[in-house]
């Protein structure tokens, strides 16, 4: 019996296995997006066993061909040692790469990134932005979940992150809304939701 194409098409779409295999293909052959995809499988253990030097490997070559989120990504890595030795200047290096680019989230990072490298100083920045947050400054609501998605000055909290995204964004902060884009994007500590993200 013949599928309808409505059918099959659908079939087609909610497979995510064929998806994985696919990606593979893509990637192997040298496309930055499908690397970088892949990468996300990999990180995320989508389809495949979750094995994050993969994922670090597909991120690699997906930036180093010039994908301005796999370079993003690729500086998160370095910055958290996600597969690979914990490097704050191969990060710097990549975010900066990323920001040059065009991607904002990189360049929000980066000039946290400036600002945390002049203090020299993890807690005092982080209790600062706390200090900031609390008394409700929506900017600095925006920097302590900054602070909490990366763990600087604290430990790593992607819910706390999220947490203090909301409030800076509800408060109309444009960088804590953007980040809350971004978590809704990525589905840190919430269900990815790319509508959400794009509203």
């Amino acid at each position: 019996m013949e599928l309808e194409p409505q059918k099959m098409k659908r079939k087609h779409f909610n497979d995510e296995e064929k998806a994985f295999q696919w990606y593979l293909k893509s990637a192997e052959g040298g496309n930055i997006t499908g690397q970088k995809i892949l990468g996300d499988c990999y990180h995320n253990g989508i389809e495949t066993t979750k094995d994050e030097e993969k994922a670090f490997q597909w991120y690699l070559k997906s930036a180093e061909g010039g994908n301005i989120t796999g370079q993003k990504i690729l500086g998160d890595c370095y910055h958290n040692g996600i597969g690979t030795t914990k490097d704050e200047e191969k990060a710097f290096q990549w975010y900066l790469k990323s920001a040059e680019g065009g991607n904002n989230y990189a360049q929000t990072l980066l000039e946290n990134y400036y600002e945390i490298k002049k203090t020299k100083d993890e807690e005092k920045i982080f209790h600062r932005y706390l200090k900031s947050a609390k008394e409700g400054n929506a900017d600095g609501q925006n920097k302590l979940g900054y602070c909490y998605l990366l763990g600087i000055g604290t430990t790593k909290d992607d819910e706390n992150a999220f947490r203090w995204y909301i409030k800076s964004a509800e408060e109309g902060n444009s960088g804590g809304q953007y980040s809350l884009a971004n978590c809704y994007f990525y589905g840190i500590d919430t269900t990815k939701d790319e509508k959400k993200a794009l509203r």
